[in-house]
């Protein structure tokens, strides 16, 4: 008897099995625009609220503090409730943060608006990759992973773009009044950003299916059987004889850390702890270390503020381009080689941007070296571990702690995030921009080595 496992990796991608994909993709690219965004409206935040170095730094990490939570809290919440009402839960909660973010009168409100938004990112971490790994053939599965997870570097490029004409339009209609753009112009960013919400939630509110190996795991047969259906496209009949409960059906979050699967609890956070640590420390401050390293000679505070954005659109294409290389890899070079190699590549450019600063501002070598440096750091980053760490996640736990297992490792990866940005630009007033490039390159070469030892010590039997 054919089981569904069978029929799914059996099967051909369908229409409902690229909608379930959508879906996940489409939160993800809201992620990359929320965490980029507030990047760029940092500078005129700074000036409308008068933010110390400590409160920039509190705003900047709020919204990671929350997806830390939400990642560490919700995944358990899905194994237990489905993945189909924490998709509408967390959409909810994602448009009430960006609401209030938006509106926010004092830098307090923000802090704990952002905080609300990240609840909601995090919480659609864990979901999305149980939902594609879950509901698509095997021999596709890591391309859609990465694929969905491919939408953060539009989403990055996206937020770019909308803060670019944003402040644009300040500047062309406003230009003896830059106190209408500090007041109004990240308001209308983090806005924008809510807009994009409420657009994601209609349409997960248009296609809506439940996970049938969620069903199957709690001996839900019927259930089971009408959502495989759907998802299939053809009927399907599940009863326990060509499903059987998985044995493992009874694991809770202990058992994350339990002899058998504490390794794959390792090998899924410690990597992808040490990579958020170096991408969210430079991507969300990739406008004010361009400004820093190249456009230190521009006086107009909005002017510099465009440009910076314009050069991190630009860095910010090889977000993508390196997604596409995953997509395009992964099944031939492996999750592993990729997340070693991807490593790698991060150190060697954090090290020529830190190079970049030893020669005159604005010379063609200064402004060669920042551009490849970005570059080399985006183009492998996404290539490797910003791909792989997010869908191995959801590939070396079993189906009852899957969520929470992914959600683990995100809540692990969000705490390097929230070191990254929070000290950044603490430490940066200590050591300078350029040893703090450096600091992080030596976490990426360490990110290799963890992922290359502890691969080989993984309960594959999952």
């Amino acid at each position: 008897m054919t089981n569904f496992i069978q029929r799914l990796d059996n099967s051909p991608i369908t229409r409902p099995m690229w909608l379930l994909w959508l879906l996940s993709a489409s939160l993800i690219a809201l992620d990359g625009f929320d965490f980029f965004v507030i990047g760029i409206a940092l500078p005129l935040l700074k000036l409308d609220f008068g933010l110390s170095p400590t409160d920039t730094a509190m705003i900047a990490v709020s919204a990671i503090a929350g997806a830390l939570f939400g990642s560490l809290t919700l995944g358990a919440v899905t194994d237990k409730i489905g993945r189909q009402k924490m998709l509408l839960i967390d959409i909810f909660i994602l448009i009430g943060g960006s609401v209030a973010s938006a509106l926010s009168p004092n830098t307090l409100f923000l802090i704990i608006s952002r905080f609300v938004v990240g609840v909601g990112i995090g919480a659609d971490y864990p979901i999305s990759v149980a939902y594609i790994t879950e509901n698509t053939p095997s021999r596709h599965r890591g391309q859609m992973v990465i694929g969905a997870f491919a939408f953060q570097g539009i989403g990055t490029v996206i937020g770019a773009v909308v803060g670019i004409v944003v402040i644009s339009y300040f500047q062309s209609f406003y230009p003896q009044l830059p106190i209408l753009a500090i007041h109004y112009a990240w308001r209308i960013m983090l806005g924008i950003g809510a807009f994009f919400g409420v657009l994601v939630g209609l349409l997960r509110l248009k296609f809506l299916l439940e996970s049938p190996s969620y069903y199957i795991n709690r001996g839900e047969y019927e259930k089971a059987s009408h959502s495989a259906s759907i998802l299939l496209g053809e009927d399907v009949k599940l009863t326990a004889d060509t499903d059987p409960i998985c044995q493992e059906r009874d694991l809770n979050y202990g058992d994350l850390f339990s002899k058998k699967y504490r390794f794959n609890t390792l090998f899924a956070s410690l990597p992808w702890f040490l990579q958020d640590i170096a991408t969210y420390g430079v991507g969300i401050f990739t406008p004010t270390i361009i400004a820093f390293l190249a456009l230190n000679d521009e006086p107009n505070f909005l002017i510099q503020q465009i440009k910076s954005s314009q050069g991190a659109v630009i860095v910010d294409l090889f977000l993508v381009f390196g997604f596409i290389l995953a997509v395009l890899l992964i099944n031939r070079l492996g999750r592993i080689f990729l997340q070693v190699s991807g490593f790698l590549g991060m150190a060697i450019g954090l090290i020529i941007l830190g190079i970049s600063s030893i020669f005159i501002d604005n010379s063609t070598i200064n402004i060669s070296l920042i551009l490849i440096g970005f570059l080399v750091f985006n183009l492998f980053m996404n290539a490797g571990p910003n791909s792989t760490t997010f869908l191995l996640s959801g590939e070396v736990f079993p189906t009852s702690i899957r969520a929470s297992g992914a959600g683990f490792a995100g809540a692990i990866a969000k705490s390097g995030a929230i070191i990254g940005v929070y000290f950044l630009p603490i430490i940066q007033e200590q050591i300078g921009v350029n040893n703090v490039l450096y600091l992080l390159s030596f976490c990426c070469f360490l990110g290799a080595v963890i992922t290359y030892l502890f691969s080989k010590n993984l309960n594959k039997n999952v």
